[in-house]
């Protein structure tokens, strides 16, 4: 299919790419750079009467193309409007679709969401983070073709039941205004123990794919995440994209401590006030974990909740004989049957799950 328009990026689209129709100016510079050595094969539009024509002449030929578009919110009926006709087509409501809006708004962003749009950014955009989402509902997509009983397979976009929320909620809020003193205290050991900040953030992917800032007592000296290539031969797990190590090394003495009390994973309480996280679900995972985990396999612990403790905390934390396939059918089993009483339960047994023995 030739489109008649100015391209971001004027490479040769080879077969195996996927298609995105860009429509706006505001984010071109971040945009060109983001997608240029990526499989992605951008299209540009500076008018939004122009992505509509092209929109109108796709066939099934065309299944893997991307909507991206930006939003000026004080102008967004025309764009709303498109996307529920793109919705109401046969072919084109299964196209993946993404705003890119000029300036925060809670009231478009739902508007979209109810429309059944992929996802919303406001400035600053995360380009990073954008591309890897993209890639994530590409992903999702074309392993939902391949399923034959689609009925059976959940949808991508997880929306958190209203109970599951309160109870966040209301938990964290009482465990951050109870634990203050302890932050104090804490913030000030760490001072003492070792030169570096006393907070560790860190990008993670969670539900759906999505990144986010994810908080920790820091617990390592600094700079311990460059040496993770180094110390891969002494990964518990193996050959595996989750990385582990008895003993490790990076830990400073007060680390040690707060890993093994899990003290250093309580600034996470702000993740579940923020929406980032629950405090039940599947560990979110960062990005050099999360990018190995591609396969049909591993897809369904994305489709759940990012949680603060989960089935592996209170089963086989810190157990060395906890194999990938093992942490693998936990996060998969909560991701499809997940509850409100289950969560209760999985609150109930962290506790005495909190102290771990073996170093790792």
């Amino acid at each position: 299919m030739q489109f008649s328009n100015v391209s971001v990026d004027d490479r040769s689209k080879s077969a195996s790419s996927v298609n995105i129709l860009y429509h706006g100016t505001q984010f071109q510079e971040g945009i060109n750079q983001l997608f240029r050595d990526s499989e992605f094969y951008v299209k540009q539009f500076h008018l939004l009467a122009d992505l509509k024509k092209v929109t109108q002449r796709l066939s099934f030929d065309d299944l893997n193309t991307i909507i991206l578009t930006e939003v000026d919110p004080e102008k967004s009926d025309d764009t709303l409007n498109f996307i529920a006709s793109l919705k109401s087509n046969f072919i084109s409501k299964n196209f993946i679709t993404v705003f890119l809006l000029t300036q925060p708004n809670a009231s478009v962003t739902k508007k979209a969401m109810e429309l059944g749009v992929s996802d919303c950014y406001a400035p600053p955009i995360p380009f990073d983070d954008l591309i890897e989402r993209l890639k994530f509902l590409n992903f999702y997509k074309l392993l939902r073709s391949q399923v034959s009983q689609l009925s059976q397979v959940p949808t991508a976009e997880y929306k958190m039941p209203f109970s599951k929320r309160l109870l966040d909620v209301t938990l964290a809020s009482l465990a951050l205004i109870f634990l203050s003193p302890l932050f104090l205290l804490v913030a000030i050991f760490i001072k003492l123990d070792s030169r570096g900040p006393v907070f560790y953030t860190s990008k993670r992917v969670g539900t759906g794919y999505k990144i986010f800032d994810f908080y920790k007592f820091r617990s390592m000296r600094v700079g311990a995440d460059a040496e993770i290539a180094s110390l891969s031969h002494k990964n518990q797990y193996g050959d595996s994209a989750f990385f582990k190590i008895e003993n490790d090394p990076r830990i400073t003495k007060l680390g040690a401590f707060l890993r093994n009390s899990s003290i250093d994973e309580l600034p996470q309480l702000l993740n579940v006030l923020k929406g980032d996280m629950s405090l039940v679900g599947n560990r979110p995972l960062p990005l050099y974990e999360a990018e190995q985990l591609t396969t049909n396999e591993w897809s369904m612990r994305f489709l759940g909740p990012a949680g603060l403790t989960g089935l592996w905390q209170i089963s086989k934390r810190g157990k060395k004989e906890m194999s990938d396939h093992e942490r693998k059918k936990l996060d998969n089993f909560y991701a499809k049957n997940y509850s409100f009483w289950l969560d209760l339960k999985i609150i109930f047994k962290t506790i005495p799950a909190l102290v771990q023995r073996e170093k790792v």
